[in-house]
């Protein structure tokens, strides 16, 4: 599907795949696959990587719910399923793979180097970050910037590799720093002084600008949106007693949601193009439609009431234009 659809969208730049761990399902049943891991239940503990892209799933990797969220051999297992998945070509291109704190290990940002992957993950704000932070000269910090460009009030970003001993960390490793006056109703931390909230995360990129590295970043927290759209897709609950049959739910799944994504990205525009599933289907994919077969030709016959009749006539009009593309 990648090398069928991938000519069309036009995409360009580096790959950015986003190695995650989703929310537990919640497993209805009592199958001896499944292991403690929710508060008063049990469930299963997937990790799922998109593309930042396009926000198409790459790959997936059940687990059962007692998985640990930081997993290093497991995060780079989902990371390597997902480039398994794009067209061979593309993997020329400078990748970039981010996580969260969950994805810190050594041994994932190691994996990433042995692989020419590079790397922007997540970092605690520990003590010894803290004591850093606290060093630095209000001059150190910059002006940290939107997706639009323009400065993002209130925050600004710091580098502290200098700061901290990076050496156990693959050579080139930076610990970039941002603070940001927190959105009203927010909780503080004993640390947050000057009422400031701090985040960090560690990267191997060599770009001097590190409020773009910091965007960079940042813009990871995305992905949120597909997990919750995986969810309405299949992945709020594992309903299944024999693993295998979880796993081919989760398959199930992801298909849904390549699907639902390419459709926005090549057939949709406008307020439909951002519809999450719940949307799509009360305004197109239910719409009640009649086939007529008429001088062996196959004809759609849409009611012509239907709001957003004409948005799908659209939709149908795009999807014939595509060019065949390579793939099958």
């Amino acid at each position: 599907m990648a090398r069928r659809f991938w000519m069309p969208a036009s995409l360009e730049g580096s790959l950015e795949p986003d190695a995650v761990k989703a929310a537990r399902p919640v497993l209805r049943g009592a199958g001896r696959s499944n292991a403690p891991g929710l508060p008063g239940g049990f469930g299963f503990f997937p990790l799922l990587c998109y593309l930042a892209e396009t926000g198409e799933p790459l790959a997936a990797v059940l687990r059962p719910g007692n998985a640990g969220a930081n997993t290093a051999a497991d995060h780079f297992e989902v990371l390597q399923l997902a480039l398994e998945q794009l067209p061979e070509a593309d993997l020329g291109r400078e990748i970039l793979a981010r996580a969260d704190i969950g994805g810190r290990p050594h041994a994932f940002t190691s994996d990433c180097r042995e692989a020419g992957i590079r790397f922007s993950v997540g970092y605690e704000v520990d003590e010894r970050v803290r004591e850093a932070i606290l060093g630095l000269p209000e001059s150190a910090w910059q002006q940290a910037i939107d997706a639009d460009g323009a400065e993002r009030e209130g925050a600004q970003v710091a580098e502290l590799s200098d700061r901290l001993d990076l050496c156990t960390w693959p050579e080139g490793t930076r610990l970039i720093c941002r603070r940001e006056r927190p959105h009203p109703g927010a909780q503080f931390q004993v640390f947050d002084a000057h009422g400031y909230r701090h985040t960090a995360f560690i990267t191997d990129q060599g770009e001097d600008d590190i409020a773009t590295l910091e965007l960079r970043h940042r813009r990871r927290a995305r992905v949120e949106d597909s997990i919750r759209i995986a969810k309405e897709t299949g992945m709020r609950g594992m309903p299944f007693a024999a693993f295998a049959h979880n796993q081919s739910r989760l398959e199930v799944s992801l298909i849904a949601q390549v699907i639902l994504r390419w459709n926005a990205l090549l057939c949709l525009e406008g307020e439909l193009a951002l519809a999450e599933p719940k949307r799509a289907r009360q305004r197109l994919l239910h719409v009640a439609g009649r086939l007529v077969c008429s001088g062996r030709r196959v004809i759609l016959r849409l009611p012509r009431t239907w709001p957003w009749a004409q948005a799908l006539v659209a939709a149908f009009a795009r999807l014939r234009a595509l060019p065949a593309g390579a793939g099958p």
